[in-house]
């Protein structure tokens, strides 16, 4: 405990250093996280010099081995990291589906020299990632997929379309699922492959949704080539890495129910008003304050299964309640704030509503309960592997 105590007052003494002003304020948008990758161009001075140094601590992945671009810390060290950034409400210095998906999953599957080769740059933000999982025909049933790879001694060539590839035009590589056997279950013959997405024969073409905006593509693959060193895993049993790392991929979704930069209250009290230091309005006053509770109550549940997780314990079935629940925790957070927001709230365009940031985050949260596995899979998952009921 002495040594936790120690630590602690060690990295609040370098946060107060190191952590910028700027990024201690809450995020506004997108541009304000930092993705990293050869496309990357940083919004300000402060966001390179947080990034950089906590890069050079090991703070990006503090519990990655330090050979791999980690701090090597305990879940006890980095716990106490955490908190301490989260006191003076520090931003995470790099989002990456690098680090919350293909990084666990490099880390119980790859090659000794898949992980040197790859990790590295992720924890320093110098590649950016992909996924390539859904297809037109292969959503909720992702083993159906038929994106094709074709054994060429030393390489694959691929052909086939992926979509809802997040970011996949922005993006530098691709963790990509493609069928290299079509003779026996649909679950086998699956391989899981990493591949440079700035080569002939990628195509990524964003998606605009309902919001006006989307993170979201579809990737055309013609002829593309990955290495064979680039396999994770057994040939024709990707399908174990692609489970895993579904499972930190619903965890990362599920988090969204977590919190927001600007809490529920706050943006009511902007639009409505208080009345006797409290919302003028006390239906709506009393549905914020449930939600608020709920959302404490489910960050203390993550805290908790991810401790158990990172602890060895399978997370297994325990990632799509997660998921569930997380999802339609935050699209009644945004109801929420439609409603306290009124009028305002549908702005659509303009300075003052951040160009309808609100609005157009709201009809995105449409969208939870669908990508990563839509809900009514979730609650399957759950009814049969959590509760165990009869026939499910």
């Amino acid at each position: 405990m002495s040594d936790l105590t120690e630590l602690r007052h060690e990295i609040r003494s370098w946060l107060e250093v190191n952590c910028p002003e700027d990024m201690r304020q809450p995020i506004t948008g997108d541009p304000d996280l930092c993705w990293g990758g050869r496309k990357f161009t940083f919004q300000s001075k402060a966001q390179k010099d947080w990034l950089e140094a906590c890069v050079a601590k090991g703070y990006t992945v503090p519990t990655w081995p330090k050979e791999y671009g980690g701090a090597g810390m305990s879940r006890a060290e980095e716990k106490v990291l955490l908190s301490e950034m989260k006191r003076i409400n520090a931003r995470a210095p790099l989002s990456s589906f690098g680090i919350w998906m293909l990084g666990p999953a490099l880390l119980k599957f790859g090659t000794e020299a898949q992980k040197l080769e790859h990790l590295p740059p992720v924890a320093r933000g110098e590649i950016r990632w992909c996924q390539g999982y859904s297809e037109p025909g292969a959503g909720s049933d992702l083993a159906s997929l038929a994106t094709k790879a074709v054994d060429k001694g030393d390489h694959y060539i691929i052909n086939g379309q992926k979509v809802w590839t997040s970011y996949a035009d922005q993006a530098d590589w691709i963790f990509c699922l493609v069928r290299t056997d079509n003779t026996g279950k649909k679950h086998h013959g699956i391989s899981f492959v990493l591949f440079d997405m700035d080569q002939p024969g990628v195509e990524p073409k964003p998606i605009k949704l309902i919001s006006g905006k989307s993170p979201f593509c579809e990737t055309f693959l013609t002829d593309a080539v990955a290495l064979k060193k680039n396999l994770v895993g057994e040939e024709h049993k990707g399908w174990d890495v692609a489970k895993y790392l579904l499972t930190h991929e619903r965890e990362m979704i599920g988090a969204s129910g977590e919190g927001i930069s600007r809490p529920m209250h706050e943006v009511a009290a902007a639009h409505i008003g208080l009345e006797n230091g409290q919302l003028a309005d006390p239906m709506l006053r009393a549905q914020i304050a449930e939600a608020e509770i709920d959302e404490w109550a489910f960050g203390l549940t993550m805290a908790r299964k991810l401790a158990e997780a990172k602890a060895g314990s399978s997370m297994g079935a325990d990632s799509s309640m997660l998921k569930y629940y997380g999802t339609e925790l935050n699209k009644r957070r945004y109801e929420l704030m439609m409603d306290g927001a009124g009028h305002d709230g549908l702005e659509w365009e303009g300075e003052r509503s951040n160009d309808g940031r609100l609005s157009r985050s709201w009809l995105r949260t449409k969208g939870n309960s669908i990508e990563g596995g839509t809900s009514e899979v979730q609650l399957n998952i759950i009814s049969k592997h959590i509760l165990q009921l009869p026939g499910a």
